[in-house]
């Protein structure tokens, strides 16, 4: 029984590691997949509504932030 309490404690932490891993590769790749599209739709032709709203509501909230 001793034997394996440090084998199990390596396997958990290997574990744990490889599951945090995994999980920050995939937000970073749902991240990458955001920003490519927000610079997709910036330099797009047409504008997209939530790219106007967007940038509606960062240009309003610019000009508060610089009144104050």
């Amino acid at each position: 029984m001793t034997s394996f309490g440090p084998a199990a404690l390596i396997g958990l932490c290997i574990g744990f590691l490889w599951g945090i891993g995994c999980a920050l590769a995939i937000l970073y790749s749902i991240y990458l997949g955001g920003y490519r599209k927000g610079v997709q739709d910036s330099l797009s032709g047409q504008k997209s509504k939530r790219y106007l709203d967007t940038s509606k509501r960062i240009r309003e909230r610019d000009a508060r932030q610089q009144s104050s």
